[in-house]
């Protein structure tokens, strides 16, 4: 009979070791295939980062360059958005495309890749407000980004494509505030990364004897 209740109890704590292996088990099946997509966002991610810099980079270059080449044709664009004092119109026009010609160069080369993102995206979220100041006040104009601008005649704006297309080069730049490293980077090169130390191995515990004192 004691024999019996010993393998009855044997038999229960065998299957509760066994439940116990296999929810470890299926825990970490799913700790896997949880950290699979991380991983593979992690090894895509300085790709994609790559991408959105030059993006953002020739943007601010094809926008900057006929800007730079009639300087008096910026002015009077910036002038004919109405927002800015008369004394700082000359200012921003002038400074702008320097800019954005500094902001497409360091991204193109990837030096202060954050930063640069950041600056990309207050700039650009300037240019969304005033084109959308430009239809809450009436006035009819074309919006200039490359450097010229004028009057147009009544619903032939084109401010929601100008917002829109303003939206989507924010989408780089928000990448690249989230994820600011990236291949062939200039940042990469001045500042790498340092070497992973490498984890120190825990000791093992040996394993408690089995079987108690003997008991007389």
């Amino acid at each position: 009979m004691t024999s019996e209740r010993g393998t009855a109890a044997g038999n229960g704590t065998g299957g509760q070791v066994a439940a116990g292996k296999g929810a470890a088990s299926a825990q970490a099946e799913a700790g896997s295939a949880a950290a699979a997509p991380r991983s593979a966002l992690a090894g895509a991610a300085p790709w994609i980062s790559l991408a959105a810099r030059l993006l953002l980079g020739a943007m601010w270059l094809f926008y900057c360059l006929p800007k730079l080449g009639t300087p008096d044709a910026n002015v009077a664009s910036v002038r004919n958005f109405q927002i800015l004092p008369g004394g700082m119109v000359n200012a921003f026009a002038y400074a702008q495309p320097y800019v954005e010609l500094a902001l497409g160069l360091l991204a193109i080369a990837g030096l202060g890749t954050r930063l640069v993102a950041g600056l990309s995206a207050l700039l650009l979220l300037t240019y969304i407000g005033g084109i959308v100041s430009l239809g809450a006040r009436g006035i009819h104009i074309t919006c200039g980004c490359g450097g010229s601008g004028g009057q147009v005649a009544v619903g032939r704006t084109r401010y929601t494509m100008d917002v829109l297309r303003d939206l989507a080069y924010l989408v780089p730049a928000a990448w690249l505030l989230w994820r600011p490293k990236s291949k062939f980077s200039a940042d990469a090169l001045l500042l790498p990364e340092p070497a992973s130390a490498a984890p120190v191995p825990t000791p093992r515990r040996s394993a408690p004897a089995k079987g108690g004192p003997s008991r007389r």
